[in-house]
Order: C-alpha cells, then structure tokens, then sequence
C-alpha cells in the first residue's frame, strides 16, 4: 500500500467518532488533514490530537446542511490547498423518531440535509480540481442502514444512507475515466455520539459489543490508501459478535423516546 504522504484530505465531521478517528489515522499516514463541523471545540481538540503526535491538521467551522456556507467554505479550501486529494463525507445525523409512522417533515429534512444534500454540495464544489489532476479520493461513510433499512436505524436514516449510496454509485460512473475512485463504507453499529439520539440509546453494556471509530478508520484509510490501480468501490463493516435488538426495534416504532 501507499502513504498518504503529500496528500491534502478533508474530513467532515472531525470533531467527534469516525470523523475523528479518520483524521487521527489519515494525519499519521502522511495526509495533511482538515477537517470541518459546525463546534469548534471538538475540532480543536482533534487538531491538538493530531498535532501533539506529529501529524499536520487545522480546522474550519460550516454548517453542512446549508449549501452557500457549504460553497463558501470550498472556496476556501482551494484557495489556501489548491486541491483536496481526499474528501471524506463522514459527517452524520439520525432523527429521534424513527418511525415511518410519525416522522415530520422538519425532522425528515434535517436528516436528508446532513447525510445526502451536505455530500452532494460539497463534493460537487470540489471535483474540479480532482479532474484537474487527475486523481483523487471522494469517501462518503454511509451506514448499514444504507444496505438493510431497518425501524431501529430509522425510516429517515436508512432513506438518506440508501440515497447516498445511489449517488456514489452514479458518481463512482461519472468519476473513474477522471482517475477518481468512489468509495462507499457502511458501518454497523459503532459507539459513537449518534447512538445518544435512538429511541433507546445503548447502556455501557451494549456499547462495549460494538466496533469502535478506529475499526471504521482502518477500514477507510487501507481503501484510500491502496495503489492507484485498484479500487474498493463499497465495503461493509459489522460487528463480530451481534446482539438482540429487539428492545431497539420496540422503541423505535413508537413516537416517544424511552
């Protein structure tokens, strides 16, 4: 495999989980990172991570679920980095309510902002200068949800995950004759800060089956890191050991958290 090194990637939502690990595991191949989310100080604190071990990162402050800031902020990206070889569309968000039955639009919306229209935006403003060069690396870190949508995972959730596989996947079509490799992950069940949004978020107990960030990170970062003449176009990630979930999929079906 090669390095990352000389390579300029930018990771959204680094502040926290995968993004986080994402960062911390690309900055140590040799990447010089940037990452993006809407807190500046979970990002500091990654970028202090990232830093005291050696690596090169910054940070930069946007909300993805608006596409003139989310322009913007390419803009900027391009003007400081000339090109970004690596982008990460890592940034997520699930609905409290996970029932078809009772989602609202407002909630729907937000949903489909965050994990579809924010990629879509963001990876359009920057694939110019891909194609300039000629090369690059367009991630986006879907979910299983995307692959087997569930009433746990959420009506909205495994809507918008199956939607930016579809987009990859058009994307992956338009990209390859530009020397740009697509790349889908979908993650199981990770112990991360979005399990606090379920209807029954997980105790210690449960989380401690789960695979970690650094388990999605190793994943992305073999796929990105690969020579240039093979490709990973998807890769599903789940945890060895599973688990009942069927207190999950009660309390998804109804309108209340438990």
């Amino acid at each position: 495999m090669s390095s990352l090194q000389g390579q300029t990637a930018f990771v959204t939502g680094g502040g926290t989980g995968i993004g986080r690990a994402i960062a911390i595991d690309f900055a140590g191949a040799g990447a010089k990172v940037i990452i993006c989310g809407r807190r500046a100080g979970p990002l500091a604190e990654t970028v202090q991570l990232i830093t005291d071990a050696g690596g090169t990162a910054s940070a930069v402050t946007c909300d993805l679920t608006e596409p003139d800031a989310i322009e913007q902020c390419a803009q900027a990206l391009l003007s400081e980095h000339g090109a970004i070889d690596v982008l990460v569309n890592n940034a997520g968000f699930s609905s409290k309510i996970r029932s078809a039955r009772y989602v609202g639009a407002e909630e729907w919306r937000a949903v489909m902002d965050v994990n579809t229209m924010g990629p879509v935006v963001l990876t359009k403003a920057l694939l110019p200068t891909m194609i300039e060069q000629g090369r690059g690396d367009v991630v986006m870190i879907s979910s299983m949800a995307g692959l087997n949508p569930s009433i746990m995972a959420g009506a909205a959730y495994s809507a918008a995950k199956a939607a930016a596989r579809s987009y990859m996947n058009v994307l992956a079509q338009e990209m390859r004759p530009h020397g740009i490799r697509c790349i889908t992950i979908f993650p199981g069940e990770v112990d991360t800060p979005i399990l606090d949004n379920r209807a029954l978020p997980p105790d210690m107990v449960t989380r401690a089956r789960m695979m970690l960030p650094e388990d999605i990170s190793a994943a992305t970062l073999m796929a990105v890191s690969l020579p240039r003449r093979a490709w990973v176009s998807e890769l599903a990630i789940a945890a060895t050991d599973p688990r009942d979930m069927s207190q999950d999929v009660a309390a998804a079906k109804t309108k209340k958290d438990f």
